[in-house]
């Protein structure tokens, strides 16, 4: 993988061969300064690390040729921390499934005999994001012993434990077949739509409630990959907002003495019409995206000839295995997490010129920004005017 400049900040920066690491060590408060909100004080303490971090630009496809045990444990050991963190965001199933992986790596194969359910209520919080795994608290938490019954995220942990598949043949030895293992929990990953995403902090507008329509804002993390960009709720952990490239016109714009904003402009509809609706993404790290989204559209242009299944329709497939369906059942499943909630937003609809922001009810000609993503199926589509505006 190629290597990061990470620091307690959760600041990040992929280095490229030409970073001379010493010298962007003695640039790095004036890099924090610049795209981070952190305090002055604690960025005049604060001290980068290198480490090994999986590349962003590398395909799901190639990953999966990959047979060295170690680098395929490093990408397990990445991918099983952002899951726990709750940075990939997953539905209850999901995590059951990834967790059930991580207990016959580090406990090895389910034995019926074998006191299981007490080692996972342990250490749950190995095993399963930390917001699934709450435990009650006072005098029932404290009676309640080794003897007690699993839990609801327990029992479901255990049932997906009891269901790993042991690779025939290889039973000598515990870690012989860990390799296998870690492949399984990648693939179970890539079927995750920003598994392998660079992630950026910034902030969204709620939507206005109540008698006095106050709003404010929601902490978000935008994730941007090869694919696409999905807006994910910090808090909640659940996807707000998921677009691939084709569906998706962006900008970014840093006036004096204002915030940067990142501009997401997508197709919507309001009370079953249809309508283009702007988001705004409130982040020191805007021109850092709007930078991001054009590369990866670029090298997906530059690859789309040569590499056409690598896209989104669904997770990639093994070598030599057949094209993978068209659709994920598991992850379009009834309130996933994984699924968008724009209604938790909130958008913007203006007029063509876009020489004032108004409140108008559909219809516009262009798309308010250049950018965007012109070739490709599923392209971003524009909403034909009518006669006049109709003023909301």
């Amino acid at each position: 993988g190629p290597t990061w400049a990470v620091s307690p900040l959760i600041a990040e920066v992929q280095l490229k061969p030409k970073h001379q690491p010493y010298k962007l060590g003695r640039q790095w408060p004036e890099l924090l300064l610049r795209f981070t909100d952190a305090p002055d004080d604690d960025v005049a303490m604060d001290e980068p690390s290198l480490q090994f971090r999986r590349n962003v630009f590398f395909p799901k496809r190639r990953e999966l040729q990959i047979h060295d045990e170690e680098v395929l444990r490093l990408l397990y050991e990445e991918a099983k921390g952002n899951v726990l963190a709750a940075r990939y965001p997953c539905d209850v199933e999901d995590c059951e499934a990834l967790g059930a992986l991580v207990c016959r790596v580090q406990l090895g194969p389910y034995q019926a005999g074998q006191p299981a359910a007490c080692a996972l209520r342990e250490k749950l919080d190995s095993f399963l994001p930390a917001h699934l795994c709450k435990r009650g608290q006072g005098l029932f938490a404290a009676l309640r012993g080794r003897g007690a019954r699993a839990g609801p995220g327990e029992q479901g942990l255990l049932n997906a434990y009891r269901q790993v598949k042991e690779v025939s043949g290889s039973d000598s030895v515990h870690e012989a077949s860990l390799g296998t293992h870690y492949h399984a929990y990648l693939l179970k990953c890539h079927e995750l739509p920003f598994y392998g995403c660079a992630f950026f902090h910034g902030e969204v507008d709620k939507p206005a409630q109540g008698f006095l329509h106050r709003g404010g804002r929601k902490p978000v993390t935008v994730a941007i990959s090869l694919e696409g960009v999905h807006v994910i709720d910090s808090r909640e952990k659940h996807v707000l907002l998921g677009l691939r490239f084709q569906e998706l016109s962006w900008d970014h714009s840093s006036p004096e003495e204002e915030e940067p904003v990142l501009w997401l402009e997508f197709d919507g509809d309001s009370e079953g019409t249809p309508v283009n609706k702007l988001l705004r993404v409130y982040s020191k790290q805007a021109e850092l995206m709007s930078g991001l989204i054009e590369y990866c559209i670029e090298l997906s242009q530059a690859a789309e000839p040569a590499a056409p299944q690598d896209s989104t329709t669904g997770p990639a497939s093994a070598p030599g295995s057949s094209p993978p369906p068209t659709q994920r059942p598991k992850l379009r499943r009834q309130g996933s997490v994984v699924c968008s909630r724009v209604q938790h937003l909130s958008t913007i609809d203006y007029v063509e010129d876009g020489q004032g922001i108004k409140r108008v009810k559909p219809k516009r000609t262009a798309s308010f920004f250049s950018r965007q993503l012109s070739l490709g199926q599923g392209s971003y589509t524009v909403v034909q005017p009518a006669d006049s505006l109709e003023q909301g």
